[in-house]
């Protein structure tokens, strides 16, 4: 079952109707008022929404912690290509868990928890992976509870909050994006 069909059954089986439920109700075409059918946007096309999200977040969060350590107004984040396919990858599997979190009417204290857990799992696989083709671009042995440089527990919160606006508004918004055809 695709994210799009769980999303719409968790929110239909709790007996309320979600923005993205109603947006689904007619997929994969609705037709509009000029004849046209609307379609939701492609697994390919959520991977490149997915990606730009990962990689202007990552710019945003690395100019603000900059910006605190050195209150540098120039604001200059940065990031590395291998965010692309990392972030757009990781919020891709992160539908399909959020669709089954909810179709269990999980609370969100559990979701933010297994969101978490799954991206500490993804960052130091891909981190292990990039760190064998001596292309890992970040390295957390300066902190305290990292394990081998590749995670750290002093990002907990940061990825919790982040988990938090993947689901509430990135990934419900881009299942709810629709093109015509």
């Amino acid at each position: 079952m695709d994210a799009q069909s769980l999303h719409m059954r968790g929110a239909s089986s709790s007996g309320r109707k979600s923005p993205e439920s109603s947006a689904n109700a007619n997929s994969p075409a609705e037709p509009t008022a000029n004849g046209h059918s609307l379609r939701p946007l492609s697994p390919l096309a959520r991977f490149y929404v997915y990606a730009l999200h990962g990689c202007l977040c990552e710019v945003a969060f690395t100019a603000a912690c900059n910006w605190y350590q050195t209150r540098d107004r120039r604001l200059a984040g940065h990031s590395s290509l291998w965010a692309l396919p990392m972030y757009a990858s990781a919020l891709c599997l992160m539908e399909r868990l959020s669709a089954r979190l909810m179709a269990y009417r999980c609370r969100l204290a559990v979701r933010l928890v297994s969101y978490t857990l799954f991206i500490y799992l993804w960052e130091f696989s891909w981190g292990l992976g990039l760190r064998l083709l001596g292309a890992c671009p970040w390295d957390y042995s300066e902190y305290h509870y990292n394990l081998e440089g590749l995670v750290t527990l002093e990002y907990a919160l940061p990825w919790a909050v982040a988990s938090l606006i993947a689901e509430k508004y990135v990934i419900r918004n881009t299942l709810r994006i629709r093109l015509e055809q």
